[in-house]
């Protein structure tokens, strides 16, 4: 038997195997109010290559504000018309594309008002633990108050603030720099 040490378990490369299912581009559950938002990006490694096995996994609350759960004043009318959740894995470009609503603004735990956003976990082979990162959305105004957009740097937020498409749709484009210059700016919760 050898003294050597062998490599740490890792996440992947086994996302399509049995995971299809769990797909979800379109988190808008159906829901014909609020406003639909289509986005797309690239996940990008440090020497700006595709990541071809990433999943991102997206969390997000409603038009109104509100989280698909129980505590959440689901009895309030409209509330939780989108789902709220969803995943989406890249292609081997590197590539993805989901659909949602725009959620409205909610409050975090201390009731402190937070811009509108989406709470966004990377997985992908070599990482031992998930990324978390936010992507907010260009021009909201409540951008300007958020607490956690105002501590990240301001030469760095515009690595979690969605930029419009040039196609002239209702598309965004936000794409996740795992290191180098451009580097997404990742949370550790």
């Amino acid at each position: 038997m050898s003294g050597r040490t062998t490599p740490s378990q890792t996440v992947g490369p086994f996302f399509s195997i049995g995971f299809s299912w769990l797909e979800t581009t379109d988190l808008t559950g159906g829901a014909s109010a609020g406003t639909h938002v289509t986005i797309c990006g690239r996940v990008i490694d440090g020497a700006n290559q595709p990541v071809p096995d990433a999943v991102l996994e997206i969390w997000q609350a409603d038009a109104n504000g509100r989280y698909s759960h129980p505590e959440d004043a689901p009895e309030l009318p409209g509330a939780n018309q989108s789902l709220g959740f969803g995943r989406v894995a890249v292609d081997h470009e590197g590539k993805f594309r989901f659909t949602t609503l725009k959620p409205g603004g909610s409050s975090d735990p201390n009731d402190t008002p937070q811009a509108p956003h989406l709470v966004i976990s990377i997985f992908m082979r070599g990482l031992l633990r998930r990324l978390i990162t936010r992507m907010y959305f260009p021009s909201d105004p409540a951008n300007k108050s958020d607490a956690v957009l105002a501590r990240v740097p301001a030469s760095r937020r515009h690595t979690i603030i969605a930029r419009p498409a040039d196609t002239g749709e209702a598309m965004l484009v936000w794409d996740v720099h795992l290191q180098g210059d451009q580097e997404t700016v990742f949370f550790d919760c």
